[in-house]
């Protein structure tokens, strides 16, 4: 498995200590797609910090490809919930910003920023501001900054969360696209249960705080997944009822 996380666990001090995770254990294989569902609490962006290195596990193994990444950050390209676009920069300026700061040749990740361009929806929009675009061409530019970081994960923490129903839909379309024609591997949070099952491979799903791993279903329905299958509408009845559980 390409990321294997073992007895993770992480309470978080305080004048109330909360323990957010428990005992939590899977992997995901190297160009799988595994989105991660949950109620609100349940430690869902708490693992991504985790993977990504920035907290530290209480106890447990976080590995990637073989090797203990427990608190090291620059492992995994991580999207959270907001753009975090800088306002004051280009598009082209923005989605090559992990290169700048990795301190690679700038020419080339351009280079490769703008064959990327047209894929990601933003062809001619390479000299735009954030403040230019629509919520829609914001998140695809940080998600272009995300797979440009050429890490071997993306973590991708509800990036539509923000989006309005039409545009979301869209967007997922759009990332499901994309993801066949680049096959990243993908850990993908969201509270969306029909998200998930038109997206992934396989479902996580984590218990009420503090977050535990309760159901892992996998997905066989080819793509691309029509909503009204009777497949579907079963597949989506047995994650509500796994988070229900």
């Amino acid at each position: 498995m390409y990321l294997s996380l073992q007895h993770i666990s992480k309470t978080f001090n305080g004048e109330r200590p909360v323990q957010a995770l428990a005992d939590v254990s899977f992997s995901v294989a190297q160009g799988e797609f595994v989105s991660l569902i949950g109620q609100s609490g349940s430690g869902k962006s708490t693992l991504c910090n985790l993977i990504a290195g920035l907290l530290l596990p209480d106890s447990g193994e976080i590995r990637l490809n073989g090797v203990l990444i427990n608190g090291q950050t620059g492992h995994v390209g991580y999207m959270p919930q907001r753009d975090l676009l800088m306002p004051w920069r280009t598009v082209l300026q923005n989605v090559t910003l992990g290169a700048e700061i990795r301190g690679l040749p700038l020419n080339q990740a351009r280079e490769r920023a703008r064959s990327l361009l047209p894929l990601f929806g933003l062809e001619g929009f390479a000299d735009a501001y954030p403040r230019q675009l629509s919520g829609g061409m914001r998140q695809r530019a940080a998600l272009l900054r995300t797979f440009l970081m050429d890490r071997p994960l993306l973590l991708l923490d509800e990036p539509f969360g923000a989006l309005d129903a039409l545009t979301r839909r869209e967007m997922q379309n759009w990332l499901l696209t994309v993801w066949l024609q680049l096959k990243p591997t993908v850990l993908f949070v969201t509270h969306d249960v029909r998200e998930a099952a038109l997206l992934s491979d396989r479902v996580l799903v984590l218990s009420a705080r503090p977050g535990r791993l309760i159901a892992d279903v996998p997905i066989h329905l080819p793509r691309p997944r029509r909503e009204s299958d009777e497949a579907f509408i079963r597949l989506q009845t047995q994650l509500i009822e796994s988070l229900a559980a």
